[in-house]
């Protein structure tokens, strides 16, 4: 039964990692499509390889993401693993079909947390709390601001640049920088179901604490949130790439490059799982900030602030929720 329970653990992880794909799709692509520099289902390919590259470049978020709760051994914690999952896919669900891009990072953390306090298992505070509640109200300020500033230096450089030529060129810049962008989004995201993974094979008693990933948990998740990104997330390009403000290549470039930079900084660095959504949106403000504050259409932003607000105990609840009818089937 247990065995049963780990192998329903990992494909719930996967179909968790394929709906982050297509979920997602748009944080590393929308502003490169709305811009004009690359076809959608052109953006889609290069996203879904980068995604799959970016999975095989670290292993800290990953290792990150299973020491955020400890479920216990046997069967019972494997449950608590598999609610967590089932409470982040109904929020991430839920999100898409309204278009508003929310964090399926905090998506998971908040179920895989929400799952363990109503089960009376151990969540992680301390490092729940450094590694993901700090960077969830760090990463969106630093993207705006450096957002901001970055697009003042384009401008600046760029003051006596023809403009056609200048357009152009930011067009081919994008391609670089949306596959940064999609690049940074494997590093991160696919880590994350890694993680619980080997969380589900440490509560089997299947690996120690020490060891490090197996090279099929890597490809496994590399393939699904390619898999997902490929099937592509058009209700939330839209939003991303239109709603919140009409972005031009070089604001496009400036967001994508910001985001870029601060996904590679706190994988690397910090070992924080952040969102990509967050990241990548708050960096669009920043640069569509540059044009006046009216341009950015802060109803639709107070929108995305809101379910960004609400993802972590709405995802928590629902994993909450997942468990107590579990628990009327467990022995």
């Amino acid at each position: 039964m247990e065995i049963g329970i780990i192998i329903a653990v990992v494909v719930v992880a996967l179909v968790f990692d394929y709906t982050n794909g297509f979920h997602d799709a748009a944080n590393a692509i929308a502003t490169s499509v709305s811009t004009g520099a690359l076809k959608p289902r052109v953006a889609l390919a290069m996203a879904a390889i980068m995604n799959f590259v970016g999975a095989f470049l670290g292993q800290k978020v990953a290792h990150t993401v299973s020491d955020t709760i400890d479920p216990g051994p046997g069967s019972h914690g494997l449950v608590i693993v598999m609610c967590g999952l089932l409470g982040a896919i109904t929020w991430n669900l839920v999100t898409w079909y309204y278009g508003l891009p929310s964090s399926s990072s905090h998506a998971l953390i908040g179920g895989l947390v929400g799952a363990a306090v109503v089960a009376g298992a151990t969540a992680n505070w301390a490092l729940v709390v450094e590694k993901v509640v700090i960077p969830m109200f760090l990463s969106p300020v630093v993207a705006f601001g450096l957002g901001f500033a970055l697009m003042l230096a384009i401008m600046w450089i760029f003051r006596r640049a023809n403009p056609s030529k200048a357009h152009r060129g930011f067009k081919v810049a994008q391609t670089v920088s949306a596959a940064a962008m999609a690049l940074g989004h494997g590093l991160q995201d696919a880590q994350k179901t890694m993680g619980v993974i080997f969380l589900a094979l440490l509560t089997g008693g299947y690996v120690s604490e020490s060891d490090g990933l197996p090279l099929w948990v890597i490809l496994a998740a590399a393939t699904a949130i390619s898999l997902g990104t490929w099937s592509g997330g058009w209700r939330i390009m839209r939003t991303l790439g239109r709603r919140i403000i009409h972005l031009d290549p070089a604001r496009g470039f400036a967001a994508e490059s910001v985001a870029a930079s601060v996904l590679y900084t706190t994988s690397y660095v910090f070992e924080a799982p952040i969102s990509t959504t967050h990241t990548i949106t708050s960096a669009v403000m920043g640069v569509g900030a540059t044009k006046r504050l009216s341009a950015v259409r802060w109803g639709v932003a107070k929108s995305i602030l809101t379910a960004w607000v609400l993802t972590f105990p709405a995802a928590a609840a629902a994993a909450a929720l997942c468990y107590t009818v579990a628990r009327l089937f467990l022995p």
